[in-house]
């Protein structure tokens, strides 16, 4: 990529992906069946209005689908002062330990970046909350050790012999989207995950996902669609608004991605089409391209030094092969015997971008001015304002409880 090009690309202005989105066309909630959703297909120009129920009919046969096994937790977290002022906990990202899982195993503390609401309020000491698990009574305590600008660490400690996962699922709520304009409620709970969650980690859900069940599943046997997972942990930063006019000024949020071995061997072998289910699932895999690229250029990078920066594919021209990158990055692999790639991603996927390793994705429809929408136009280009005119003018339903797309060239 030229250098004139990586300017054209962050002097991309946000005020050209806005639309008008009613309060009305927002899914405030999910239909009662997850399958029964519109579907809007776009193919090589071409609309088509569908049902969910049906997508094995519109995949094309041996393609490759990918999704993201992230599964929300339960990161909201209400504390009560002894003088009524009230303090809300969002859990962010691990510190100590640092590993998700290690994280959620702690039996008697552990340490996050977490946003603090009315955190005024809360100038220092212990916040408490009593909570009950399996009958035991367990105190939950919060104590800030670092006041950022939006964020702070906090330790929390615990007594009764009991799991972080066990404590946040007692004490915390699910956060939903604040778009939504609601509390969350009990159906959220099942609601607001995907069928196929399975890793713990994510505040945000991978909402492409949501349509899916078993039902549709099984229309994808007579095709030989095959199905793949990565994960990617969703962070709040999804929701982040562009606030600066052009693209350079906005600090892309870092998320955490793991993935096994055999994904990436998938991906090599495979010739037919790579669809990606949801934003999150492309943005990981083609961020396993540059990973790869990077170990190309050192291949005794430190596996720690594998994070992919926002601004990292548009550095330097680059003309490898998605095969090459990814043998490359399993060679690295064998060198440091490592089974699962376990990093972090930034990347930022914007008009100029030269998609690598998808050829087709499955997403909802996005919010005005986002980078997901930024990311919608890098592969579709002007047609997604067709599309969402289209969507606008044919009741479909937007957002994260909203309808879905499938856009194949």
């Amino acid at each position: 990529m030229s250098n004139e090009l990586i300017e054209q690309v962050k002097q991309i202005e946000i005020a050209e992906y806005n639309y008008s989105l009613p309060d009305e066309r927002i899914a405030q909630y999910p239909l009662e069946q997850r399958d029964a959703s519109k579907l809007l297909v776009w193919e090589k120009g071409n609309i088509r209005d569908e049902r969910f129920v049906e997508l094995g009919n519109h995949i094309p046969a041996d393609s490759l689908l990918i999704f993201n096994n992230t599964k929300v937790i339960q990161a909201r977290l209400h504390f009560q002062k002894s003088t009524g002022a009230k303090i809300e906990i969002f859990c962010l990202d691990p510190v100590q330990p640092t590993d998700y899982a290690l994280n959620f195993a702690q039996r008697t503390e552990c340490t996050w970046k977490c946003i603090v609401g009315n955190s005024k309020k809360w100038k220092s000491g212990l916040l408490s909350k009593p909570l009950t698990i399996d009958g035991k009574q367990v105190t939950l305590n919060a104590e800030r050790l670092e006041a950022n600008p939006g964020e702070s660490i906090i330790r929390f400690s615990w007594d009764g012999e009991v799991s972080f996962s066990e404590v946040i699922e007692a004490a915390g709520i699910i956060p939903i989207p604040p778009y939504l304009n609601r509390d969350t409620e009990q159906s959220d709970l099942e609601r607001y995950q995907t069928v196929f969650s399975k890793i713990k980690g994510s505040v945000a859900a991978p909402t492409a996902g949501l349509h899916f069940t078993e039902k549709v599943f099984e229309t994808f046997e007579a095709k030989n669609i095959r199905r793949a997972e990565v994960t990617l942990h969703v962070g709040a930063g999804t929701f982040k608004p562009v606030k600066s006019d052009t693209i350079d000024g906005h600090d892309m949020h870092t998320e955490h991605i793991l993935v096994k071995r055999q994904l990436i061997e998938t991906l090599l072998k495979q010739e037919a089409p790579i669809i990606a289910v949801g934003t999150t699932s492309i943005r990981t895999i083609e961020s396993l391209f540059w990973m790869g690229v990077k170990t190309m250029q050192n291949p005794d990078i430190d596996p720690t030094e594998l994070h992919i920066t926002q601004w990292t594919p548009y550095l330097q021209p680059c003309k490898v092969t998605k095969n090459d990158a990814l043998s490359a990055l399993l060679s690295y692999m064998d060198k440091h015997q490592l089974d699962i790639i376990d990093s972090s991603t930034q990347i930022i996927i914007a008009p100029g971008y030269t998609f690598r390793v998808m050829s087709g994705m499955i997403t909802n429809f996005h919010q005005p001015q986002s980078t997901l929408l930024l990311l919608i136009s890098a592969f579709l280009g002007d047609e997604w304002k067709t599309i969402y005119q289209h969507a606008l003018a044919n009741e479909y339903r937007f957002l994260s409880y909203g309808d879905s797309n499938l856009y194949l060239k």
